[in-house]
């Protein structure tokens, strides 16, 4: 607690949220039963009354929250009064005879719950197959879980370690047909009740109906052309239940690692040995390991790894405009959490902890890595967050102060951009957008609505002489603008995020049989070689 409390650590935390772009930061740790916190930056920059971030802001945890989901499912597993049948092996067709269909029998047949926990289904992220709340029909849980039948998976059962946000959500839809609950209110009764954890919450909407919106933290993204923040609008995303949407304040969730830790309220030893058991492993060749590190494990809602022979528990999380960091020392009983609201949280965090870790394990000041390394500081691996990687980050450090946009007007901004659907993501504002070869065929031979079963409908259009799709409906909405490349079927598809803008690029072929266009393909998920195919249906 020493140098948690010190002003140099203070000084140290403001300095690096200041290079990395993060507007405001809280931090919790916990020593066995004592517990310290402290709140850096700003929970806003409305430059009008900019609100200073403390212990008590609320941030979006992003995949902190899968930790929740695990325990609760974890709870269900140790009522063999309630729930007999409910097991870490119990299949999960059989649970959910109706909903659980995969694409293959033999995955359909076989998936277990543990699987779903433990990444391991075969099954990848496909992310932008979710429909958002701006979608004519959104999904949710159930949906959620009768698509997967409609979803390639892309490696044998319990082969490799691949990370699917929808299993956590399945999970929260199993949770609801057994408990006949919502899955916010089963959370609420049996865990956050149980922990104290008041100002925690599943969805920012449930916040402001505790009377706790004055305390939500603004979440931003950082206009590097521009050199200023961009504020982001929290909403609801039940689509994502589960797998994210949980609304926290370091001093609420330092509850929920130290009840963990030490095995409080529901959780008890059963819950806690299931929690731990170690299910996949996230890196099996062991490449690029940190110095006295080992291979991580992935648990259930917990990544486990060893450091100088002493086990770390934890889990990170990123949405748009947020990121957190939360870990515990079994060994020494100390554990931490690291909220902040921009993705920036994400290397702050992971130096954060690791120099509070070494502090914790009386580390020589000569062995500590991270000394040495400053902003480079690497956080781990891209696929456990919730949001869309980008391939070009801003990794300089040291800009002037940025300039910032009034927060009402970001939030205005943001939010319009929202509803109405991206009206201002114009081919124009794409980077790179130049046709290799000419286009011959006219573009409204390629224009219509085009269909897959998981991915459902886009329609192609022609904007600013160019063939876009608008799938702002999606939860992690986007635009494509695409690029001829040859052949008249195969094209560059410029990705522009909702929310974060930038530049992807996107394969895409179109399919012409007769002169007629019948089939477009994207590259959507990186992880299948093949592309997701639609089928032209207007």
């Amino acid at each position: 607690m020493d140098l948690f409390s010190s002003p140099d650590f203070s000084a140290h935390v403001n300095d690096l949220i200041r290079r990395h772009h993060v507007p405001g930061i809280s931090i919790a740790v916990a020593q066995n039963d004592q517990v310290a916190s402290a709140g850096y930056g700003s929970a806003s920059l409305d430059s009008e009354s900019e609100t200073p971030c403390t212990a008590d802001t609320l941030f979006d945890v992003g995949s902190s929250a899968k930790s929740l989901t695990a325990a609760a499912i974890a709870l269900l597993v140790d009522d063999d009064q309630k729930y007999p049948h409910i097991h870490y092996d119990a299949v999960m067709s059989k649970l959910l005879p109706d909903d659980f269909v995969m694409s293959d029998a033999a995955y359909t047949d076989n998936v277990t719950l543990d699987d779903m926990l433990g990444h391991r289904t075969g099954m990848p992220g496909h992310n932008d197959s979710y429909l958002g709340v701006r979608a004519a029909e959104p999904d949710n849980a159930r949906s959620i879980t009768r698509n997967l039948r409609n979803l390639p998976v892309t490696a044998p059962l319990r082969s490799r370690y691949l990370y699917c946000n929808m299993m956590y959500t399945v999970a929260t839809h199993l949770i609801e047909v057994e408990t006949q609950q919502t899955f916010a209110d089963f959370l609420q009764d049996r865990l956050l009740e149980q922990l104290d954890m008041t100002s925690t919450s599943l969805q920012p909407s449930r916040v402001r109906e505790k009377g706790l919106g004055d305390r939500l933290a603004t979440g931003y993204f950082w206009d590097k052309a521009a050199s200023s923040y961009r504020g982001i609008p929290s909403q609801d995303c039940p689509e994502g239940q589960g797998a994210g949407s949980v609304i926290s304040s370091a001093n609420d969730f330092i509850k929920w690692v130290k009840g963990l830790m030490n095995r409080e309220g529901p959780i008890n030893e059963n819950v806690y040995q299931g929690l731990l058991r170690l299910r996949s492993f996230k890196n099996p060749n062991a490449r690029k390991l940190k110095p006295f590190t080992s291979p991580a494990f992935y648990a259930a809602g917990l990544e486990i790894y060893y450091y100088r022979g002493h086990a770390v528990v934890w889990h990170n999380g990123s949405v748009a405009g947020f990121g957190s960091r939360f870990f515990f020392l079994p060994d020494f009983s100390f554990g931490a959490v690291i909220l902040g609201n921009s993705e920036g949280v994400g290397p702050v965090g992971a130096m954060l902890a690791q120099e509070l870790i070494d502090e914790v394990l009386q580390v020589p000041a000569t062995e500590r890595s991270h000394q040495n390394q400053g902003p480079r500081v690497r956080e781990g691996t891209q696929e456990n967050l919730a949001v869309r990687p980008k391939k070009n980050k801003n990794k300089k450090q040291g800009q002037p102060k940025p300039k910032v946009m009034s927060d009402k007007a970001e939030k205005g901004a943001a939010a319009s951009a929202a509803r109405e659907g991206m009206e201002n993501a114009k081919p124009k504002g794409v980077v790179g957008l130049k046709d290799k070869e000419p286009q011959e065929i006219a573009l409204d031979a390629y224009t219509g609505v085009f269909w897959h079963a998981g991915y459902r409908g886009m329609m192609v259009e022609v904007n600013d002489g160019r063939l876009f799709i608008d799938a702002s409906d999606r939860s992690l909405g986007f635009t494509l603008t695409f690029a001829h490349q040859s052949g008249q079927t195969k094209y560059t598809a410029h990705l522009r995020d909702l929310l974060e803008d930038g530049d992807d690029p996107v394969a895409a072929e179109f399919v012409i049989e007769d002169g007629k266009v019948v089939r477009m393909g994207l590259k959507l998920e990186n992880v299948i070689d093949e592309l997701i195919w639609f089928d032209r249906v207007e």
